[in-house]
Protein backbone atom coordinates (compact mmCIF):
# COMPACT_ATOMS: atom_id res chain seq x y z
CA UNK A 1 0.00 0.00 0.00
CA UNK A 2 1.19 3.53 -0.67
CA UNK A 3 2.49 5.88 1.99
CA UNK A 4 1.31 9.47 1.58
CA UNK A 5 3.46 12.30 2.90
CA UNK A 6 3.01 15.86 4.07
CA UNK A 7 5.07 18.24 6.16
CA UNK A 8 4.53 21.32 8.29
CA UNK A 9 6.73 24.06 9.67
CA UNK A 10 5.87 26.33 12.61
CA UNK A 11 7.81 29.55 13.18
CA UNK A 12 8.18 31.42 16.47
CA UNK A 13 5.95 31.15 19.55
CA UNK A 14 2.45 29.73 19.80
CA UNK A 15 0.21 32.82 19.73
CA UNK A 16 2.48 35.07 17.66
CA UNK A 17 3.79 32.40 15.34
CA UNK A 18 2.69 31.06 12.01
CA UNK A 19 2.97 27.87 10.07
CA UNK A 20 2.78 26.34 6.63
CA UNK A 21 1.98 22.85 5.43
CA UNK A 22 2.57 21.07 2.15
CA UNK A 23 1.53 17.71 0.80
CA UNK A 24 3.50 15.73 -1.75
CA UNK A 25 0.95 16.62 -4.47
CA UNK A 26 1.36 20.35 -3.92
CA UNK A 27 -1.57 20.86 -1.56
CA UNK A 28 -0.39 23.66 0.70
CA UNK A 29 -1.51 26.44 2.97
CA UNK A 30 -0.72 28.55 5.96
CA UNK A 31 -2.12 28.56 9.46
CA UNK A 32 -1.80 30.46 12.71
CA UNK A 33 -3.05 30.41 16.27
CA UNK A 34 -5.84 32.71 15.14
CA UNK A 35 -6.91 30.52 12.22
CA UNK A 36 -6.94 27.46 14.43
CA UNK A 37 -8.44 28.62 17.71
CA UNK A 38 -10.09 31.92 16.76
CA UNK A 39 -11.79 33.32 13.65
CA UNK A 40 -8.74 34.56 11.72
CA UNK A 41 -8.33 33.66 8.05
CA UNK A 42 -6.13 30.78 7.01
CA UNK A 43 -6.31 27.03 7.22
CA UNK A 44 -5.79 24.73 10.19
CA UNK A 45 -5.24 21.03 10.92
CA UNK A 46 -8.93 20.48 11.74
CA UNK A 47 -9.98 21.76 8.30
CA UNK A 48 -7.54 19.34 6.70
CA UNK A 49 -8.84 16.52 8.89
CA UNK A 50 -12.43 17.34 7.88
CA UNK A 51 -11.49 17.43 4.19
CA UNK A 52 -9.66 14.10 4.44
CA UNK A 53 -12.61 12.42 6.13
CA UNK A 54 -15.19 13.88 3.72
CA UNK A 55 -13.15 12.79 0.69
CA UNK A 56 -12.52 9.30 2.06
CA UNK A 57 -16.12 8.79 3.12
CA UNK A 58 -17.57 9.88 -0.25
CA UNK A 59 -15.27 7.48 -2.08
CA UNK A 60 -15.89 4.57 0.31
CA UNK A 61 -19.68 5.08 0.23
CA UNK A 62 -19.63 5.14 -3.57
CA UNK A 63 -17.79 1.82 -3.55
CA UNK A 64 -20.21 0.27 -1.06
CA UNK A 65 -23.25 1.45 -3.02
CA UNK A 66 -21.73 -0.10 -6.14
CA UNK A 67 -21.07 -3.39 -4.29
CA UNK A 68 -24.75 -3.37 -3.28
CA UNK A 69 -25.75 -3.20 -6.95
CA UNK A 70 -27.09 0.33 -6.52
CA UNK A 71 -24.32 2.63 -7.74
CA UNK A 72 -24.85 6.29 -7.01
CA UNK A 73 -24.56 9.05 -9.56
CA UNK A 74 -23.23 11.44 -6.91
CA UNK A 75 -22.17 11.27 -3.26
CA UNK A 76 -21.51 14.56 -1.48
CA UNK A 77 -20.11 14.61 2.05
CA UNK A 78 -19.47 17.64 4.23
CA UNK A 79 -17.56 17.44 7.50
CA UNK A 80 -17.54 19.79 10.48
CA UNK A 81 -14.61 19.28 12.84
CA UNK A 82 -14.95 20.83 16.31
CA UNK A 83 -11.98 21.56 18.57
CA UNK A 84 -12.58 22.52 22.20
CA UNK A 85 -10.68 22.73 25.45
CA UNK A 86 -11.22 19.58 27.52
CA UNK A 87 -9.37 19.24 30.82
CA UNK A 88 -7.27 22.25 29.81
CA UNK A 89 -6.15 20.52 26.56
CA UNK A 90 -7.29 21.34 23.02
CA UNK A 91 -9.22 18.29 21.81
CA UNK A 92 -11.10 17.33 18.66
CA UNK A 93 -14.43 16.55 20.30
CA UNK A 94 -16.62 15.93 17.28
CA UNK A 95 -16.48 15.41 13.55
CA UNK A 96 -19.98 15.55 12.13
CA UNK A 97 -20.53 14.27 8.61
CA UNK A 98 -23.54 15.04 6.48
CA UNK A 99 -23.84 12.86 3.40
CA UNK A 100 -26.16 13.31 0.46
CA UNK A 101 -26.46 10.75 -2.26
CA UNK A 102 -28.14 10.62 -5.62
CA UNK A 103 -28.75 6.91 -5.84
CA UNK A 104 -31.27 5.42 -8.28
CA UNK A 105 -33.16 2.28 -7.29
CA UNK A 106 -32.49 2.33 -3.54
CA UNK A 107 -34.78 2.83 -0.56
CA UNK A 108 -33.92 5.02 2.41
CA UNK A 109 -33.45 2.11 4.83
CA UNK A 110 -30.91 0.43 2.53
CA UNK A 111 -29.10 3.73 1.92
CA UNK A 112 -28.94 4.43 5.67
CA UNK A 113 -27.65 0.89 6.35
CA UNK A 114 -24.88 1.27 3.76
CA UNK A 115 -23.96 4.70 5.17
CA UNK A 116 -23.60 3.19 8.66
CA UNK A 117 -21.55 0.26 7.33
CA UNK A 118 -19.30 2.75 5.54
CA UNK A 119 -18.84 4.77 8.73
CA UNK A 120 -17.02 1.86 10.35
CA UNK A 121 -15.17 0.75 7.22
CA UNK A 122 -13.86 4.00 5.71
CA UNK A 123 -10.07 4.09 6.30
CA UNK A 124 -10.05 7.63 7.74
CA UNK A 125 -13.13 6.89 9.89
CA UNK A 126 -11.31 3.88 11.25
CA UNK A 127 -8.45 6.16 12.27
CA UNK A 128 -10.85 8.49 14.09
CA UNK A 129 -13.39 7.72 16.77
CA UNK A 130 -15.21 11.09 17.10
CA UNK A 131 -17.23 10.73 13.89
CA UNK A 132 -21.02 11.07 13.68
CA UNK A 133 -22.98 10.85 10.42
CA UNK A 134 -26.31 12.17 9.15
CA UNK A 135 -27.46 10.61 5.87
CA UNK A 136 -29.59 12.53 3.39
CA UNK A 137 -30.38 10.45 0.36
CA UNK A 138 -31.87 11.86 -2.81
CA UNK A 139 -33.73 8.77 -3.82
CA UNK A 140 -34.53 8.65 -7.53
Amino acid sequence: MPTRKASAVWNNGLKGGNGTFRGETGLSGSYSFGSRFEDASGSNPEELLAAALAACFSMALSGNLEKNGTPGTKVETSAACTIEKVDDKQTVTKIALTVKGSVPKIDKATFDRIVQETSVGCPVSRALKAVSIEARGELV
